[in-house]
């Protein structure tokens, strides 16, 4: 089945005493057992849940994978992956990436043992001749945050697999819309579902999806030790969110591109950054490795930190917000909001980039917002 289809049914057949459409919103906490030790879907909630269960499902089936684990949020994603680590390995990460993981690599792990290194992921040779031993997992993500990077998923995959790593691929900003990592050689894909996955802005989550049984049994394992599940609520929203992945992307794209057109001619507009352009110094690779470029725009505006700062006050439709994906239009100063935990490292942001997630409101609107705020 092609992907909209699989987004609405995998996972999702009517319920089967009710016959309900919906998943069910299964409000349990624990579960009747047969006879001692008997049980009929699981002893407790924090182990499974089935409206939980059918979320998986669909992740894993448009991610083309076996296995997927969802979690509270997106950090508890990444805490899971990288908690399959040991002390004294190491993680390769790019130049270009969210805050929060970060934070989470050197301020969590770093005290825990793990050793982060941090490389332009979209430079092979710099990958290839920066590596060190003991590097266990490259941490990737493509398109990158805020700067929109593209990793060539294939290459570097088969990269660090000669060298005995693991590569992990965020694909919140793309989607499994766009992008299968995992069909590109990818070994692990994490999301933050709160973002296009759910869509709406009314839910934080994560995931993990694999289709090796060992790493996704030992994820499965730290989601029931550590506890950090999303509610079944949650679980549902995000499943809400997904039957309507597929036109919700077409619309952020269109709407993205005409914003793209109106701010790459703008005279107080330094430099756009979308793969959609042929400007973007990874453009053949996006094109190469997605289906199309998303609806995450940035933008390096004249006048530094204060005119940045200046700008995203004044937008009437574009709503002064962090986080992504929803159909409202947000924006936001990394430098001052998302990446604010990045500032005076390897990770920082220049003050005058401003990033846009580009909503599904009619695009004149939204190309009307940026003129007035602009002017």
């Amino acid at each position: 089945m092609h992907f909209s289809t699989r987004a609405i049914h995998d996972g999702q057949e009517p319920e089967a005493t009710t016959g309900a459409v919906n998943v069910p919103v299964f409000l349990t906490s624990t579960y009747a057992q047969e006879s001692v030790g008997v049980v009929k879907f699981a002893d407790y909630a924090r182990g499974d849940n089935p409206t939980r269960a059918a979320l998986e499902a669909v992740l894993a089936s448009l991610e083309d994978a076996e296995f997927a684990v969802a979690f509270s949020s997106g950090l508890s994603a990444v805490d899971a992956v990288l908690r399959t680590l040991q002390p004294g390995q190491r993680v390769m990460m790019s130049t270009d990436a969210y805050g929060g993981t970060y934070r989470m690599l050197t301020n969590v792990f770093g005290s825990w043992g793990l050793r982060t290194d941090i490389v332009d992921l979209s430079d092979l040779e710099a990958v290839a001749s920066s590596w060190v031993d003991g590097t266990a997992m490259v941490w990737a993500e493509t398109p990158s945050n805020p700067f929109l990077r593209i990793v060539d998923i294939a290459a570097l995959a088969e990269l660090a697999h000669a060298r005995g790593a693991q590569l992990v691929v965020d694909n919140t900003f793309a989607t499994p819309y766009l992008q299968t990592p995992l069909t590109l050689g990818a070994d692990v894909v994490v999301h933050s579902t709160t973002k296009y996955l759910g869509g709406h802005s009314d839910v934080i989550g994560g995931a993990v999806v694999t289709n090796d049984a060992v790493l996704a049994e030992r994820v499965k394992f730290l989601q029931y030790a550590v506890g950090a599940i999303p509610g079944p609520l949650d679980c549902y929203l995000v499943m809400r969110g997904i039957r309507t992945l597929g036109v919700r992307m077409d619309r952020h794209q269109e709407n993205a591109e005409r914003v793209v057109a109106f701010l790459s001619g703008h005279v107080d507009v330094e430099r756009v950054w979308y793969p959609g352009l042929a400007s973007h110094p990874n453009h053949d690779v996006a094109a190469k490795q997605m289906s199309g470029f998303g609806g995450m725009v940035s933008v390096e505006v004249s006048g530094g930190a204060a005119r940045a700062k200046w700008f995203v006050e004044r937008t009437r439709l574009f709503t002064l917000a962090e986080s992504l994906g929803g159909v409202e239009s947000l924006i936001e100063v990394p430098a001052s909001m998302t990446h604010l935990s990045t500032g005076g490292t390897l990770l920082e942001v220049p003050g005058n980039l401003v990033r846009l997630s580009v909503g599904i409101e009619d695009a004149a609107d939204l190309v009307e917002d940026l003129r007035q705020a602009l002017a």
